[in-house]
């Protein structure tokens, strides 16, 4: 398989799984809401081992956002913030390669980008009750169960299979 087919393919795939968990969280209520838990934000942390990562999960990010009946701004920022986030992953992967604390920095930059542009989503999109520091609080709690807590388990139970997988 070309280095092309093989990036389309991984990227194709993270976007596909990232629909489907977040459609999972969705019937359970833990998508969109102040407290977002969005098992697919656990998948934040894969640019770490591919640069495919980075437009999967932008595209499934944008797919899903459309697919839970996210309004149009809400969809364009939301994944934004993942986009960032994704991308700062990517970046702490390269700069910090052979260094152990990059894993435990893989899910800050997307908890991060969350917590910066979600809040006024949340305020000035949907205008929920609140302030932009208790949605900074409570957009962080969910992106550190997401991809703080679920994310590096994921990134440490793909560490061992990373040539095979990526």
């Amino acid at each position: 398989m070309s280095k092309k087919a093989k990036y389309i393919a991984q990227g194709a795939m993270i976007a596909a799984l990232y629909v489907v968990l977040t459609l999972v969280a969705n019937a359970f209520g833990l998508a969109n809401a102040t407290i977002q838990v969005r098992i697919s934000e656990a998948l934040t942390v894969l640019p770490f081992f591919t640069p495919a990562a980075i437009p999967g999960l932008f595209v499934g990010c944008i797919l899903s956002n459309i697919l839970t009946g996210c309004l149009p701004l809400d969809t364009v920022f939301g994944s934004l913030a993942t986009l960032l986030g994704a991308f700062g992953t990517y970046i702490i992967s390269r700069k910090l390669k052979h260094n152990k604390t990059a894993q435990w920095l893989a899910p800050v930059p997307s908890i991060i980008a969350n917590m910066l542009i979600v809040p006024f989503v949340l305020a000035y999109v949907y205008r929920f009750e609140g302030s932009i520091p208790y949605f900074m609080l409570t957009v962080g709690i969910g992106e550190v169960i997401s991809c703080g807590f679920l994310g590096l388990v994921l990134l440490y139970a793909l560490n061992n299979r990373k040539d095979e997988l990526f």
